[in-house]
């Protein structure tokens, strides 16, 4: 139950969600109709694009509805110019479009002249920028990443400026935690672990990926540096279009995919298929010294992660009216993996084991998962005034088997476990979002949300008898353990200016957290079977924005605040043992607070010419970090146990640059770096010492279209060395090339890529507590070759194809691509 100054707090902020006080519209509109100069009639879906002053550099991009009217939302002040281009006409350019004040303009009708051309099949090539950067987000248009092509969101992620992916496949954002969304949305068939969804997803139903490092309170709180949302690929051109896509790579690793789309005038029809067959080969050290009694254990492994994937996705949009639009999708996920691992164990000055020992462990898992989808969306009379809604279900089950045989050299006994697990959870999502703009310069939104997440997770386990050579249970790491996490939330932000070029945004968010949890011990032995734990949060965030316009080019320099929180995750809650490294044995704490974070950054969005630049010097500071803790260290037989714990306080600083140069038509290079300062306070209570270090990061991609027809790639990254709170990282480096050519013209591209040319990228680094020192080395990944190929089909729009049944004579414009 909230308390008497909480209700007072929620019922403030849902008032203000009805009696609105404050808001800002820091930009204007361009409208059109375009029409065909000889009949008049209305030219629909042709496409439009907005660019910059002299350097032509692309904005935004369009199509005209079905009454022929194109509109620009959201355009800084400045001057642009206009370009329309459809099959069947020459293309329209209009110069000195110019916004001022935040103003609308409206350019009436636009003539398009046919072309005069009799043409039985036209392909129009038009190319979406690689990277679109705004003051608030930068949005990645990830079908230009050729050195990506073939493989998973996880490869393609660890692609995209600002982000990093470590040896498990977790995505971090300035060397932080960050919110990963799927369409928007948490994705119910990632179950708890979006990681090993990511890593069966292929790269090429990705449209796009859209990252947020200060996000408003529109967005939910919880990220500790922003939010990373990877947008699916879903076709809206007119008519049926479709591509189909597959790839062969180095250590049997292979994908296949399709996509549909068909758009008429009231309904969109999308569906998708992929198939993925992975094999990611892998490798390790591990050299541990124990202060104890000063023996050490040393190792070397090999690994492979094996895994089949299929990704269903189906939907329906349908345009009730020219204003409302309901929307109907549904995602299935059918993934299994296949883990192994070979460890070899040297043993020197070891109070009892000695010699050498091998370790084969083997991990089997079968996963499904689903979610359904609907989308709600009602524009109003008043322009820019909307409601939109989603209501969404999901669903994910687990299976699993993790085994281990060690054998030992000398008269060491040897060692098995056997494991069976299972995962079970639901998400369910209630969400609706308000806009009222006031006038040209002002604007409200509003919104709620309700998110539900159930799990249900078990594990039994069975340990090897050396006597007689039977498994009998072992009930200390056997145990069922069922959470409830349920976070509600109201938000309300404000936008206005102060003057010409000053604007600001004020929101807050305000967000009630539970969680609750059971562990159920399965020992016979044990009286007081459930052990129960409950966290209960209310927290505001607030969320300041302040904007000063540079000029009239757009450029604009942006001041923010925003109060954040980073929640533990289901495997950072759950108690049990997670032995499918027995030497290593960790477990999770349902007692861990969420993390505290608060976040200031300066941006500076600037073009120069051919050059577009976006700067940021950005400060995070967070309390209750939540890391894992090394909290025992048996002596007996070396085996390590940490825990998930509150283990300090971290304050990050830094400054990041991210520029997209456009040297020639024919080449352009992306280049990213990001400076950080990572400080962590002492803990007494965890023996942890105060440390503080310097890193660094960076990548460049360079493309090249050595002809029409044919394009080279090249990405290079590199990870500096970086302190965390009981060791360090030390640096990383890689190297990706790419080659692509199109064929069939220009339905078709075959391309070859190899990734991890070097083959240099692993992780390397220290660990030191008062019991241990750990160097340690993995290799998640070893150099990699793919081969793929795209074919890309479709018909152009379907009311010009009805006009030429009607009319035989009329001129067809042909396909479109």
């Amino acid at each position: 139950m909230l308390s008497k100054n909480q209700s007072l707090l929620v019922t403030f902020l849902i008032t203000t969600l009805f009696f609105p006080m404050l808001a800002l519209a820091q930009s204007g509109k361009i409208s059109a109709v375009l029409v065909d100069e000889k009949t008049g009639a209305t030219v629909n879906y042709a496409s439009a694009a907005l660019l910059t002053g002299a350097s032509q550099t692309y904005l935004k991009g369009t199509q005209s509805d079905d009454k022929g009217v194109i509109t620009f939302n959201d355009v800084p002040n400045g001057t642009f110019t206009l370009r329309v281009t459809y099959v069947g006409y020459l293309d329209f350019l209009k110069t000195n479009v110019t916004i001022a004040n935040s103003s609308s303009v409206n350019l009436g009708k636009l003539t398009l002249k046919p072309s005069g051309e009799v043409l039985n099949e036209v392909v129009v090539e038009g190319k979406v920028p690689a990277m679109q950067i705004g003051i608030d987000r930068k949005v990645f248009n990830v079908g230009e990443s050729l050195v990506s092509a073939g493989g998973t969101a996880t490869d393609l992620l660890a692609n995209v400026p600002t982000l990093q992916v470590d040896q498990d496949g977790t995505v971090s954002l300035r060397g932080s935690n960050v919110k990963i969304l799927i369409d928007g949305k948490e994705s119910a068939m990632a179950g708890s672990n979006v990681t090993a969804l990511l890593q069966s997803l292929p790269a090429n139903s990705i449209e796009k990926v859209e990252i947020i490092t200060n996000p408003s309170s529109k967005y939910d709180a919880e990220g500790q540096t922003g939010i990373v949302n990877i947008v699916m690929k879903k076709n809206i051109r007119t008519g049926l279009n479709g591509s189909v896509n597959a790839s062969v790579g180095s250590y049997d690793n292979y994908m296949a995919g399709l996509t549909l789309n068909y758009r008429d005038k009231k309904f969109n029809y999308f569906g998708s298929y992929n198939f993925n067959h992975r094999n990611m080969v892998g490798s390790g050290k591990s050299d541990n010294t124990f202060l104890d009694n000063n023996s050490r254990i040393y190792n070397e492994s090999e690994s492979s992660r094996k895994g089949k994937g299929h990704t269903v996705k189906a939907g329906v949009d349908y345009s009730v009216t020219d204003k409302t639009t309901l929307g109907l999708s549904a995602n299935i996920s059918v993934r299994n993996s296949d883990r192994s691992e070979d460890l070899n164990y040297q043993y020197f000055n070891h109070p009892k084991l000695s010699g050498t020992s091998n370790r084969n462990s083997r991990q089997f898992e079968d996963d499904l998962g689903y979610d359904l989808n609907f989308d709600f969306r009602h524009q109003f009379k008043r322009s820019g005034e909307e409601l939109t809604a989603t209501a969404s279900y999901g669903n994910d089950k687990e299976d699993g088997t993790n085994d281990f045989v060690q054998q030992y050299t000398d008269d060491n006994p040897d060692s098995g476990r056997k494991n069976v697990t299972s995962e079970n959870g639901k998400v369910i999502n209630l969400q609706a979002d308000y806009i009222l703009p006031f006038s040209e310069t002002s604007k409200f939104e509003a919104g709620y949300r309700t998110q539900i997440r159930k799990s249900f997770d078990t594990q039994f386990s069975d340990t090897l008898n050396v006597n007689n050579g039977h498994y009998f249970p072992d009930y200390l790491i056997s145990n069922d353990f069922d959470f409830t996490s349920t976070v509600h939330a109201v938000y309300a932000n404000y936008q206005n200016r102060l003057s010409k070029k000053i604007g600001y945004q004020l929101g807050l968010r305000a967000e009630q957290f539970e969680l609750k949890s059971t562990y159920f011990s399965k020992d016979p032995a044990v009286v007081d079977k459930e052990t129960h734990a409950n966290q209960d949060f209310f927290r505001l965030y607030p969320t300041v924005f302040l904007t000063y316009d540079v000029g009239d080019a757009g450029d604009k320099v942006q001041l923010s605040y925003s109060r954040r929180v980073q929640r533990a995750q289901g495997w950072q809650v759950n108690p049990f043992l997670d032995v499918s490294d027995d030497m290593n044995r960790r477990q999770g704490n349902p007692n861990l607070k969420p993390e505290d974070v608060h976040a200031v950054e300066l941006s500076f969005a600037k073009t120069f010419g051919k050059v577009n630049l976006v700067s940021s010097a950005y400060f995070n500071y967070t309390n209750d970090v939540i890391q894992p803790y090394v909290f025992r260290v048996d002596n007996t037989n070396s085996v390590t146990y940490s825990r998930w714990e509150n283990l300090t306080s971290r304050s990050l600083s830094g400054l990041e640059l991210i520029s997209k140069v456009n040297a020639t038509k024919d080449f352009d290079f992306t280049f990213n770096l990001n400076l950080i300062n990572i400080n962590y306070k002492a803990n007494e209570a965890y023996k942890l010492k105060g440390s503080n270090g310097f890193a660094y990061n960076s990548n460049l991609t360079v493309n090249y279209r050595l002809t029409p027809t044919f394009t080279a790639q090249v990405k290079g990254d590199y990870n500096s060395s970086r302190v965390v709170a009981q060791g360090n990282m030390n640096a990383m480096t890689g190297v990706d090339v790419a080659l692509k050519k199109d064929i069939l013209n220009k339905k078709a591209s075959i391309m070859f890529n190899a990734r991890d040319l070097f083959n240099s990228r692993k992780m390397e680094g220290y660990m030191e507590t008062p019991q241990l020192i750990s160097d340690f080395e993995r290799r998640w990944m070893k150099r990699m070759f793919t081969l793929s190929f795209s074919y890309r089909f479709g018909s152009q729009d379907l009311s010009k194809l009805k006009k030429k049944e009607n009319n035989p004579n009329e001129v067809s414009g042909g396909e479109e691509y």
